[in-house]
């Protein structure tokens, strides 16, 4: 398949010039009359100041937003990955950037602005000419772009790992993002591959028909997830960001809202959303992380400390109802145990609410620090903990990087969360899509009808639910 040649591209960078596109398009650099030799992100900005200044807006860069959909949420409100505590990084703040090496001089972590669109810098939200030169336009429009990480007089900053005649090669070439270029990051978000969403893995470069049934129909991440001035539409259950208020990604943009030829089919897509049926598993190729626990760590062979994580394939999801908003744990403020857990993210809506539908979720869990003073979760300096498997330590200095707090081991405890998270790649066609017996029926037991609302499996009870 073509997608061979656009998967070396990124993982053999520099062995063959990135001429060669990621898609369909005839091969016309419409850059190569405009650039001659590229100085980085200010020969961009030459041209595209405008440009620059939206994606300095955007959540890809500030790495927060505005939360019209996150419930409570107030006008003008903003959040996002950069306040939020996560249990994965726990906050990218507290590990931003830096070389962490073990013992044998071998680099074992760089931090999470690996995955920002910028250069090192943390995002300011006052806008400057080194806040826009910090961006790496790039990272999502030129193929066979990769970075390195290198130290400099201020600390440390992400550079491209190609120079001269091939980086300005790359510039010319410049492109529309391809899924490629999405991936990148989002594959690897969380730690490792597949690690973190579940339905984001390495077999996506190259994907099979029982993989993904878009992806294997060469669509761009940015044909679903459509853009304005560099904000792009679409959010996941668990993200506090709506970078495009007002565009939805939803199946129905390209498909009927009857869709089936059998009119039953087409009764349940009223009150289930198409990949309930259409993803009946996840992370079929790469395991994906289900549950990270903080509290105890392991070293790796390379030297390195992690938290221990339970890792799964083919995992089925957990269902739940959806309505399109989300409920966010405040990391501002004290933590609301369910069932002895905090649910940093959870999906709004139940049987009762006429614009939810049931969807699927990976439901991940992991444990994390609170402060027993305030009630709230503390992000932890993880690359200390990969270094040293120190979490004590790690603990600490997040709560006073983050929080400005100063405390003591005797000061935190630990507390079980859980986030659930939409699944929205990997859909499978027609033919794999769950039969009617895998949710109903005396052998049926994917679903929990009772949890959901019901009074039992609906296709006995007639659909009702629970008053």
């Amino acid at each position: 398949m073509k997608k061979v040649f656009a998967l070396m591209l990124i993982l053999l960078v520099g062995l063959a010039p990135a001429v060669a596109q990621d898609d369909d398009e005839d091969l016309d650099p419409i850059h190569f009359d405009h650039i001659q030799k590229f100085d980085g992100t200010q020969t961009c900005l030459e041209c595209h100041m405008d440009a620059a200044k939206d994606v300095f807006h955007s959540a890809h860069y500030q790495w927060k937003s505005l939360t019209p959909d996150m419930v409570g949420s107030s006008p003008g409100h903003t959040q996002g990955k950069m306040v939020d505590i996560n249990d994965f990084c726990t906050n990218p703040g507290a590990s931003w950037i830096e070389i962490v090496k073990n013992d044998k001089g071998e680099m074992i972590a760089d931090g999470c602005a690996k995955c920002h669109v910028g250069f090192g810098l943390k995002p300011s939200e006052t806008m400057s000419q080194a806040q826009l030169e910090n961006i790496d336009c790039l990272i999502c429009h030129a193929p066979g772009y990769q970075r390195k990480i290198v130290e400099v007089d201020d600390g440390y900053r992400w550079v491209p790992k190609d120079d001269g005649d091939l980086l300005t090669l790359r510039a010319q070439n410049v492109m529309r993002p391809t899924a490629p270029m999405c991936m990148r990051c989002h594959v690897g978000a969380g730690g490792g591959t597949n690690f973190k969403r579940g339905d984001m893995e390495s077999a996506h470069f190259e994907p099979e028909l029982d993989l993904d049934v878009h992806f294997y129909n060469d669509m761009a991440c940015v044909d679903c997830h459509t853009t304005e001035n560099h904000r792009i539409a679409g959010r996941g259950v668990d993200l506090s960001t709506t970078d495009l208020p007002g565009v939805k990604v939803a199946c129905e943009n390209c498909h009927d809202t009857e869709p089936h030829e059998k009119a039953v089919l087409n009764r349940h897509a009223g009150s289930v959303a198409c990949t309930t049926c259409h993803i009946p598993d996840f992370a079929r190729y790469d395991a994906t992380d289900m549950f990270r626990d903080w509290s105890h760590v392991h070293q790796h062979e390379n030297g390195k400390w992690e938290a221990v994580m339970d890792m799964q394939k083919n995992v089925k999801p957990a269902y739940a109802w959806w309505n399109g908003k989300s409920v966010i744990q405040d990391p501002g403020q004290p933590v609301k145990l369910v069932d002895g857990k905090v649910q940093i993210a959870r999906p709004d809506g139940d049987i009762t609410d006429k614009d939810a539908r049931i969807y699927a979720f990976k439901l991940h869990g992991g444990k994390l620090p609170l402060l027993k003073e305030t009630k709230q979760l503390i992000p932890i300096y993880v690359n200390h903990v990969f270094k040293t498997g120190d979490v004590t330590t790690g603990v600490i200095k997040g709560a006073k990087d983050y929080m400005g707090k100063d405390i003591t081991k005797d000061d935190f405890s630990w507390v079980t969360v859980e986030r659930y998270m939409g699944l929205f790649h990997e859909v499978l066609p027609a033919k794999q899509a769950l039969k009617c017996n895998a949710c109903h029926g005396a052998k049926a037991d994917r679903m929990d009808w009772e949890a959901l609302g019901y009074e039992g499996d609906p296709r006995k009870t007639g659909g009702r639910f629970k008053k």
